[in-house]
């Protein structure tokens, strides 16, 4: 069984090569892709194959997916372009006749309000109208989003946030790479839709604290309004695109868009999810 991994250059599908790996997948059953093949060199050496996969070049798709039984589709990272790129990269997998197609999309990404779904679920319509078999994983967020807070909280002994009481169900990269693994080598899964999330739905207080343990400091979890923050990223540097980003992303937690806790990652992969301060150790 051949098994593709798109965006191996990246966390997400580096974690998920290496998880296959660590279920007994022969290395030669492997095929981690990326734009650039020399930085796939370390899996490489481990004798996994590497192949360029870029979602921009419809005929490097075609090439990369060939003979592949199963192909992991890492959602693209640049938010705005994702939709044409996925749809590349499924038009791939059909032509090509992968028989079961694994997409990483967004928590509940047909119903929600949060804005970071709207691509997401396009694509999770691409992927039902192409016919192609297909497990969604709806991943929720990751704890490693949270590396620039920890540097800020570091130099300043603050977390800034416009969330207010809004909660947070995070579960580390490697939680997410576990189930797709487990998705890509188990058999059951084709037609599936798993709403992952951590088992802990945290507070912003916890947040601090946990960054308080990491960084070695008091850190001070700071309430302002959602003007008040969009002002604050300005004065900072950040355009007001970027701003209004990131304060839409506090609106959707203060929204309790991300703090739903399901229970299906744990499940998947057979353990608890990564504690919150746990998670935050290991990244940084």
């Amino acid at each position: 069984m051949t098994i593709v991994v798109t965006g191996a250059t990246g966390h997400l599908g580096r974690h998920t090569v290496e998880a296959l790996l660590d279920r007994g997948v022969p290395a030669g059953d492997i095929v981690a892709t990326g734009r650039n093949t020399d930085a796939l060199a370390a899996l490489a050496e481990r004798g996994v194959r590497t192949a360029v996969a870029d979602f921009a070049d419809p005929a490097s798709l075609k090439e990369a997916f060939a003979g592949a039984d199963a192909v992991l589709l890492v959602s693209a990272d640049v938010p705005g372009t994702r939709v044409e790129l996925h749809r590349n990269a499924v038009e791939a997998a059909a032509a090509t006749g992968v028989q079961h197609l694994v997409y990483t999309s967004a928590p509940n990404a047909r119903e929600t309000e949060l804005i970071l779904a709207p691509e997401h679920k396009a694509t999770e319509e691409i992927i039902e109208a192409s016919g192609v078999p297909a497990t969604i994983l709806r991943n929720g967020w990751y704890t490693e989003n949270y590396l620039p807070t920890v540097e800020q909280a570091r130099a300043t002994g603050q977390l800034v946030a416009s969330v207010g009481e809004g909660r947070v169900a995070s579960a580390s990269r490697r939680d997410y790479a576990e189930a797709a693994a487990v998705v890509l080598t188990t058999p059951g899964h084709q037609g599936a839709v798993y709403e992952l999330s951590g088992d802990t739905a945290w507070h912003f207080d916890d947040l601090a604290d946990a960054i308080g343990q990491v960084v070695g400091r008091q850190v001070e979890y700071v309430r302002v309004t959602p003007d008040e923050q969009r002002a604050a990223l300005i004065a900072h540097g950040l355009d007001e695109g970027t701003a209004g980003f990131v304060v839409a992303l506090d609106g959707d937690t203060r929204k309790g868009l991300l703090g739903v806790v399901t229970g299906d990652l744990s499940r998947l992969i057979g353990r608890p999810t990564t504690p919150l301060l746990e998670g935050l150790r290991a990244a940084v």
